[in-house]
């Protein structure tokens, strides 16, 4: 791995300058700019809200947290995987001119999406002290949870993206498991409380995703102290899956030229 720590350094001024271009051009030609940002997933939130919180007389304590938060670490992961199929397509003026390693456009685009996340985890911190939220020594262990869904997405957006480049109908196979995986998750339901034992220790075991959302809205909102063995664990499957994705792009990535 020593060679992909020398490029992550190499080309750390092209992942900022890239990300920070992107989300320039994203709001170059909108009339509320970047408000855009927190507008949409705060639109969410609010449906969400009415649906499971009115309709459905949802219980949970602190609810517009409670999904917001759901709503922000899923938008996140989420937008990262489908960006993830079409990268190298998508660059093909950069990545056929120049050589890049191909993870880089991941970061390039992670560093995108964790700028626009930071932004809806300012509006989570602020309802925590409308709310009153009383916190606690476990809302440290945001740190390590936040470190796990960076790993877990790299790890499957470069599985994605060398995948993503021969198979032309991924994208679809893959809005389809994630639209699964979303209603799996616990966006806007608790997984430990609203489906019954053992299924719902499968999920959290099973679905990366699931186990993430309920440690953040447990160590932020009820201060409670999340699994440290399934956080070890997910970073271990992360770390591991994440080894196998970047060799596969180092021996691949030549190829993936001719084929775009």
């Amino acid at each position: 791995m020593g060679r992909f720590i020398s490029d992550v350094k190499k080309y750390y001024n092209y992942t900022i300058y890239s990300a920070k271009s992107e989300l320039k051009s994203e709001v170059s030609n909108s009339y509320l700019n970047w408000i855009w940002w927190v507008l949409e997933p705060l639109c969410f939130m609010m449906i969400y809200a009415f649906v499971f919180g009115v309709v459905f007389n949802s219980k949970e304590e602190y609810f517009l947290a409670f999904i917001f938060i759901g709503i922000t670490a899923w938008d996140f992961f989420n937008r990262n995987m489908k960006n993830s199929i079409n990268m190298v397509k998508k660059n093909k003026a950069i990545v056929s001119k120049v050589y890049i390693p191909k993870f880089i456009l991941i970061f390039s685009k992670m560093c995108v999406n964790a700028f626009k996340m930071s932004i809806s985890f300012g509006i989570v911190i602020l309802m925590m002290i409308i709310f009153k939220v009383k916190l606690t020594l476990n809302i440290f262990y945001v740190i390590p949870i936040m470190i796990t869904l960076f790993i877990i997405n790299f790890a499957f957006m470069t599985i994605l993206l060398h995948f993503g480049v021969f198979v032309e109908d991924l994208s679809n196979v893959v809005n389809i498991v994630l639209r699964a995986v979303f209603y799996m998750t616990g966006i806007f339901y608790s997984v430990e409380s609203r489906i019954p034992s053992p299924y719902s220790d499968v999920i959290l075991k099973c679905n990366p995703m699931a186990f993430i959302l309920s440690s953040l809205r447990k160590c932020l909102l009820y201060g409670e102290t999340p699994s440290r063995k399934l956080l070890v664990f997910w970073i271990f499957i992360g770390l591991a899956i994440s080894v196998i994705g970047v060799r596969t792009i180092y021996k691949n990535e030549n190829s993936y030229v001719k084929v775009i």
